[in-house]
């Protein structure tokens, strides 16, 4: 019998599904990006893999960055959902944090994922303190239960108040709604996010419920056809904190893949400019409908606790810090009414995709000004199912819809679509970078995706970045990311109180809890993990505030043989006095301390493979030139050379302008800079000294 040694990684994107290969035994890996499927993206998703694989059976794992999620949340294209809630509490979804659309607007609305009619109020009432007042009413749970399936209801969430505090009332609700429920899509808030403040926990767990029908349908699906074509392992999921699930823990918490595919790149990004010898770099995920920043410091990736897909979509649970703009190669260049030119955030997708696919677009794309200028060859364009690229239908697209409205020549409207993205583009990595005090000038830039490595000398020169690494496979950096990500569980529980009054017995209970449940859902994996690590911290304030710092617990707080080591008082004051101090510059004198919300990371943490395999062996500058093309640069063009980028050997040095072309992607290494390719075959582009 074959053993199967091989791991995949697939990133489905808005135009394109990447798939990365890694054969463990060898270290050697495979790519392959085929267009995405609509509306079904499983299809992409199987003939992706299906063109590098032919036996699943000797494959491992499977990871998946979806982008199944985001998509349902942003195009409200979820399922119907209901909800059962306290008495009085039904309209907290609508209501909000009173925030507006537009910060300066008197006008605006907001439809929350779920009807009013179909938010249905119960008796019953936890207090802050974790007393039941009243107990629930189970015979009004049941008959809201029936009353949202007769109305068509596919999934239901149970948003209990306080039930953070004594998850009572809303288990025994919970029960009784999945006895009647005739599928497994009922969402508790006290499973789904048992923390303080009402409206993002009752939020984030109508979100769960609302994508559970849609993502559990399409997992299953995948998973489904993965067996039929012989493939045993395991299928994972990326998190939008950076780690991996199950795929059954993806079906009953989707709104924790929010940010899936994004957060995979830039685990790859970490790891590759770690190899490399740069801690400090910011990344940019350029694909067909989106570029997405995220800022890693000293090796560590940016983590948020909450994020807002889409106004008044709030989520609840720790996320990589992305930055998300319309700018991808697919986003539609277009003039407004006041002149102006703007660049999306309507893309042109893969279907029908750039003007220059030919295949029913007719307005202009960021793809198509760099097929106009001559960056993209137009005989070889990436993903392997176009056999050219119409360069005269896209310079007539981009002089009847930019240039003749702003009085320019197709040449100079293709610039000014690039000045416009780019410009868009670094106001991103500015948003990462210097306004959260971060000095560029100690960053390098790594861009991925199919469009980022075009766009990385104009990034350095608008941001004033050091240098930029484009990893060696940067069209598929999200799919590498799938195979690197270890398998991660997070907790987060409620204790609200001051450090003085603190049970430090029950806080060290919830540790233990979350250690257990961590730990058990790790051994069930079937996938060997070279170590475990446990994190905690705590989310603390002076007594008043509301903005919390977040306080990692000492190193005295350790897990051995599962068992935590519980922290003393002077511990947390101690913890807490280094993270406020670093925050704000001070302490405040006499002020007490209070531990809002514990949280627990539990990770498992994957082998990893030596990215060295992955650089070229032997070959020659020369061997790789496959000759020069025209390309306009700064209004004028110039003669470019143009190079096979995967047989450019270790050591080699390519001054600009030059082309570097791969089944991937396109890099453009322009006038004024130079491209050196590292010991793990990615390019180093830097300033060239006179």
């Amino acid at each position: 019998m074959t053993s199967a040694n091989r791991m995949i990684g697939v990133d489905v994107g808005g135009t394109f599904t990447d798939i990365f290969v890694l054969d463990e035994a060898t270290g050697s890996a495979q790519v392959a990006k085929v267009p995405t499927s609509r509306p079904d993206q499983s299809a992409g998703f199987l003939s992706g893999i299906g063109s590098r694989v032919d036996d699943l059976s000797t494959v491992s794992v499977v990871v998946h960055g979806t982008t199944a999620g985001t998509n349902a949340l942003l195009e409200r294209k979820g399922a119907k959902i209901g909800v059962i809630t306290t008495m009085g509490l039904r309209d907290v979804l609508e209501m909000r944090r009173r925030d507006r659309p537009r910060t300066w607007g008197l006008r605006g609305d907001f439809t929350p994922v779920v009807d009013r009619a179909l938010r249905l109020e119960v008796p019953e009432r936890t207090l802050a303190d974790g007393t039941i007042r009243q107990a629930v009413d189970l015979e009004a749970v049941q008959a809201a239960a029936q009353e949202l399936l007769d109305q068509g209801c596919l999934a239901c969430a149970i948003l209990f108040a306080n039930s953070y505090a004594n998850a009572e009332n809303e288990r025994l609700a919970v029960e009784a709604v999945r006895a009647m429920w005739p599928n497994a899509h009922v969402s508790a808030s006290s499973e789904i996010l048992p923390e303080i403040r009402e409206f993002e926990r009752f939020s984030t767990t109508a979100l769960n419920a609302y994508l559970q029908p849609e993502v559990s349908g399409y997992l299953a699906r995948l998973e489904t056809a993965l067996k039929q074509d012989g493939f045993a392992g395991e299928f994972m999921i990326v998190q939008s904190n950076g780690g991996v699930m199950d795929a059954a823990t993806a079906a009953r918490l989707p709104v924790r893949t929010a940010l899936s595919g994004p957060a995979a790149g830039v685990i790859a990004a970490g790891y590759i400019a770690e190899a490399a010898g740069f801690p400090d770099i910011i990344t940019g995920d350029m694909g067909g409908t989106s570029f997405d920043v995220s800022l890693i410091a000293k090796g560590q990736s940016m983590l948020s606790q909450q994020t807002s897909i889409d106004f008044g979509m709030v989520v609840r649970s720790p996320m990589i810090e992305i930055t998300t703009i319309g700018a991808g190669g697919g986003s539609i260049a277009w003039v407004d009414k006041g002149g102006l030119l703007n660049i999306g955030p309507e893309s042109a997708g893969s279907t029908p995709g750039p003007v220059a696919y030919g295949q029913g677009n007719t307005r202009p794309t960021v793809t198509d000004a760099n097929v106009v200028l001559g960056r993209i060859d137009p005989d070889n364009p990436i993903g392997g199912k176009l056999d050219r690229l119409d360069v005269e239908a896209a310079k007539a697209a981009i002089l009847e819809h930019v240039g003749t409205p702003l009085g320019l020549d197709a040449l100079q409207a293709a610039e000014a679509i690039l000045r416009v993205a780019n410009s868009r583009m670094a106001g991103a990595l500015r948003l990462v970078s210097i306004e959260r005090g971060f000095d560029p000038k100690r960053f390098a830039f790594m861009p991925f995706g199919g469009g980022g490595a075009l766009h990385s000398g104009a990034m350095m020169a608008e941001v004033g970045l050091a240098r930029s690494i484009v990893p060696r496979y940067p069209g598929v950096t999200s799919a590498m990311g799938c195979v690197i990500a270890d398998m991660r569980q997070d907790f987060v529980q409620t204790i609200n109180a001051t450090l003085s009054g603190i049970d430090l017995g029950a806080l060290t209970g919830f540790m233990q809890t979350h250690v257990d449940d961590g730990l058990a859902t790790l051994e069930a994996a079937r996938t060997h993990f070279e170590r475990r690590d446990t994190e905690f911290t705590l989310d603390m304030a002076y007594l008043g505030q509301t903005h919390t710092v977040s306080v990692t617990l000492p190193v005295t707080v350790t897990v051995t043989d599962g068992t935590v080591t519980p922290p003393t008082e002077d511990d947390i004051s101690a913890a807490f006095d280094s993270a406020y101090r670093a925050t704000y510059g001070r302490l405040l004198e006499n002020g007490t301390r209070r531990v809002i919300n514990l949280r627990s990371a539990i990770t498992g943490r994957r082998p990893r493979f030596d990215l060295s395999t992955l650089a070229p062996v032997g070959g020659s500058v020369e061997d790789a030139l496959k000759g020069t093309r025209q390309v306009h640069f700064d209004g004028q063009w110039h003669e470019t050379k143009l190079y096979h980028r995967l047989s450019l050997p270790v050591g080699a040095e390519v001054p600009g302008p030059a082309i570097l072309e791969q089944p991937d992607t396109t890099m453009l290494i322009e006038p004024g800079l130079v491209g050196k390719v590292d010991a793990y075959g990615n390019t180093l582009i830097e300033r060239a000294t006179a």
